[in-house]
C-alpha cells in the first residue's frame, strides 16, 4: 500500500489539519462559569473535540444527546461557537509544509470534515488555505455523514479524482471507516484528538503518522 502514489490527499479538519480544541472548548467552558461551575483544562475536552456539541456537552456539561436539555444547550454551544470560530485555531505544526509539497508535487488536497460547511469554509479561509485547495466539503454538503463514505466520494467528483488513488488523513475511528468504504489509502493522525475510547492503533488504518510532516514518507512525490 506504502509508499503510494496518490492524485490526491484528503483530511479531516478538527484534529488533523488544525487544532481547533480551544475555540471547539471555549463556548462549553463559558457555559459553564455561567452555571457556577469551574472551566475545565482543555486537556479533558480535547479528546471529545471531534465529537462537536455532543461529545463537549456531555463531556463539560454532564447532558447526553437524548436528554430533553440537549437542544437548548446545544443551540446555545453552536451560537458562541460560530461568533468566534477561528480566534486560537491553527494549522497543526508541519502541516503548512505539507501542503506546499502536495501542491508542488501535482497532487490535489482538500477538507472532509463532518463540521458543518458554513463552519469548515470560514475556517480554512481564515486559516488562509481555502482558496488553495481544491474542495471543502462539511457534514451537511451531503445528504450523509462519515463514517458513510459519500462525502469522501463527493469530493473526489468534485476533484475528478478516482477514490482508489486518494488518501484520506483522519483522526477520528469514523475517518477510517469512511475512508476504508471509500476505497481510499486511509491514514490515522496520531497527534490529533483521537477520543479516549480505542486508540488509533486499532482503527485498522492503512497507515498511522504521529505528526503531519510523516505524511509526505508515505507518499511517492515528484521532485
Amino acid at each position: 500500500m506504502f509508499p503510494f502514489e496518490a492524485q490526491a490527499v484528503l483530511f479531516d479538519l478538527d484534529g488533523t489539519l488544525a487544532d481547533t480544541a480551544a475555540d471547539l472548548a471555549a463556548p462549553v467552558n463559558a457555559m459553564r462559569v455561567e452555571r457556577g461551575l469551574e472551566p475545565l483544562p482543555i486537556d479533558q475536552l480535547r479528546p471529545v473535540a471531534s465529537m462537536g456539541a455532543r461529545g463537549l456537552i456531555l463531556r463539560g456539561l454532564g447532558v447526553a444527546n437524548d436528554s430533553p436539555q440537549f437542544e437548548a444547550l446545544r443551540i446555545d454551544f453552536l451560537t458562541r461557537y460560530e461568533q468566534a470560530l477561528c480566534v486560537q485555531t491553527r494549522l497543526f505544526d508541519g502541516m503548512d509544509a505539507v501542503i506546499d509539497k502536495l501542491e508542488q508535487s501535482g497532487v490535489q488536497w482538500g477538507v472532509v470534515s463532518n463540521k458543518v460547511e458554513r463552519y469548515v469554509r470560514p475556517i480554512m479561509e481564515q486559516l488562509g488555505v481555502l482558496e488553495r485547495s481544491r474542495t471543502a466539503i462539511g457534514g451537511d454538503t451531503t445528504p450523509f455523514a462519515k463514517p458513510h463514505p459519500e462525502p469522501l466520494l463527493h469530493a473526489c467528483r468534485t476533484m475528478a479524482v478516482d477514490p482508489r488513488r486518494c488518501v484520506y488523513v483522519g483522526d477520528d475511528l469514523r475517518d477510517i471507516q469512511a475512508g476504508r468504504a471509500a476505497g481510499m489509502a486511509t491514514v490515522a493522525a496520531a497527534y490529533g484528538f483521537c477520543g479516549d475510547a480505542d486508540p488509533p492503533e486499532r482503527w485498522e488504518a492503512d497507515a498511522l503518522i504521529k505528526a503531519p510532516l510523516d505524511l509526505l514518507g508515505l507518499l511517492r512525490l515528484a521532485q
